[in-house]
């Protein structure tokens, strides 16, 4: 099984958060110009365009104006700095798989306070469980229409595998093996209302055995927010201020932080200030104020999060451990250890790193989250004997559509540029320069601007790496393998722990 693995992606987004915030669609019947358009809040210029030019990485301002034509000029997105602006289109996701990539986890994710800001018009529901119905639905369609266009059912490139025996098959073919998973805050209804759960243990058998009947193989008991079963890992700095200010507009309570006691941490939050145009939306009076770092949730897992953790392990379901507190992920990994049970991964480096080396013991899987390619290959290259201690792969968690930002272009790329054509990974056929409609995409000059630019950035890790980029391609290479690896493991365990 080699080639390259995606751990944790969002293909379906457009189709969270109301509906109305990750502009154009993954794909349409009516083609490329149908869907790749821009959202309806950004008007003509893109100057209304607000939560897009708040959260351009370029820092263009709140009334920055942007080219709203996407296809066929694409003059300003997507882009590496644009969060908002679709970046999975089908055609672009099928230049990975041709460049190498053979797993994609594709998450289905939400963000109910940010659905419920008046920032646009709502198509669709802000509920978690809600949008992941829908996007699993929307993942489905898209394989039935890749295969129409490829001979017919089970034709396609684009396979949605329910078993490891299923993945290796399509791999095996040469074809993607995509795997459901689930990210959001509210897992079956379980929020909390100042600190009281919003959902009970009934509510959790029945929210897993719909997943489960769904497809959903992988899932994150909490995300950006405390919820009912766990508290979460913080966001730093200034975005764990906005963070933490969603978490009180859902929760009614901020982050409970304390001084860490042990060497796990979480990551340290700002206290007592906010950005002036999130101040307004709280109680002045309510703004915490923190002790010095390093910080640590005081919320862990829960009993809630205890039980819906064993229904997990009962019906051999892959535990996301990346966005638990440490606290949280510390008695995860206990409970597990505990049951020998190997489904756990880390898939986007949202957890405390020593934390890694008792995933692997377990048999699980880590992959680290897609930064630029000398951060990745700096980071890859430290933990490589780590992998090499349990001949473990690798993998990487480009977060594409999660509002994580992707990689910008290199600062030196015009005196060491990237040069085109170059070989696939798996030294299949070559690539060029990407065009889509009247573009035409160069990593020297976009960076990853979309998900057909993840061959570029891989090919980038080698030609500026050194002996250290080779080495991590090479587990790159393996990291298919070592996930089913560890897939097959907990369904092994599953069966034969009923």
């Amino acid at each position: 099984m080699r080639g390259l693995i995606d751990a944790h992606t969002h293909l379906m987004s457009h189709e969270g958060f109301g509906g109305e915030i990750v502009c154009g669609e993954a794909f349409d019947e009516a083609g490329a110009a149908a869907a790749l358009t821009d959202c309806a809040s950004h008007g003509h210029d893109g100057r209304t365009a607000l939560l897009e030019n708040v959260t351009n990485l370029e820092g263009k301002g709140p009334f920055a104006p942007h080219s709203t034509q996407l296809w066929p000029t694409f003059q300003d997105a997507p882009a590496w700095s644009s969060l908002t602006h679709q970046q999975m289109y089908y055609r672009w996701v099928e230049r990975a798989w041709r460049g190498g990539q053979r797993i994609m986890v594709a998450d289905a994710v939400n963000n109910n306070v940010l659905c419920s800001l008046p920032l646009q018009l709502n198509r669709h529901s802000c509920n978690d469980m809600d949008t992941v119905r829908r996007q699993v639905k929307q993942t489905e369609r898209l394989e039935a229409f890749i295969d129409e266009r490829h001979g017919g059912p089970g034709k396609g490139w684009f396979r949605i595998a329910r078993t490891p025996q299923e993945a290796r098959e399509y791999i095996e073919q040469g074809k993607m093996a995509v795997i459901l998973g689930m990210e959001v805050s509210h897992p079956f209804g379980c929020g909390t209302a100042l600190g009281l759960p919003k959902c009970t243990k009934a509510d959790i058998d029945a929210g897993l055995d719909e997943i489960e009947e769904m497809g959903i193989r992988s899932m994150f008991l909490c995300h950006k927010f405390d919820n009912a079963l766990c508290g979460v890992r913080f966001d730093p700095g200034t975005q764990g201020m906005v963070v933490n200010a969603g978490n009180f507009l859902d929760t009614g309570q901020f982050w409970q932080v304390e001084q860490c006691r042990g060497p796990l941490h979480d990551n340290t939050v700002e206290g007592g200030v906010l950005p002036p145009e999130l101040a307004r939306l709280v109680p002045v009076q309510a703004l915490p104020v923190y002790p010095k770092g390093p910080h640590c949730n005081k919320r862990g897992l829960t009993r809630l999060g205890e039980y819906a953790l064993q229904g997990m392990i009962d019906r051999g379901l892959m535990v996301e451990i990346d966005h638990q507190s440490v606290k949280a992920a510390d008695r995860t990994l206990e409970i597990l250890e505990a049951e020998d049970y190997p489904g756990v991964t880390s898939s986007h480096s949202w957890m405390d790193p020593s934390l890694t080396d008792r995933v692997y013991r377990l048999g699980g899987f880590a992959a680290q989250y897609g930064n630029d390619a000398r951060s990745f290959v700096e980071e890859g290259a430290a933990q490589h004997e780590l992998r090499e201690k349990y001949d473990v792969g690798y993998g990487f968690g480009m977060d594409m559509n999660g509002f994580g930002g992707t990689p910008p272009p290199r600062e030196d790329a015009a005196s060491n540029p990237l040069e085109y054509p170059f070989p696939t990974v798996t030294g299949k056929g070559s690539v060029q320069r990407q065009v889509t409609g009247k573009r035409i995409w160069d990593y020297n000059r976009d960076g990853v601007a979309h998900y057909g630019m993840i061959p570029d950035w891989v090919q980038d890790m080698r030609t500026i790496g050194g002996a250290d980029g080779e080495q991590v391609v090479q587990d790159l290479l393996r990291g298919p393998e070592s996930y089913l690896d560890t897939w097959s493991a907990t369904t092994d365990w599953e069966q034969e722990g009923r």
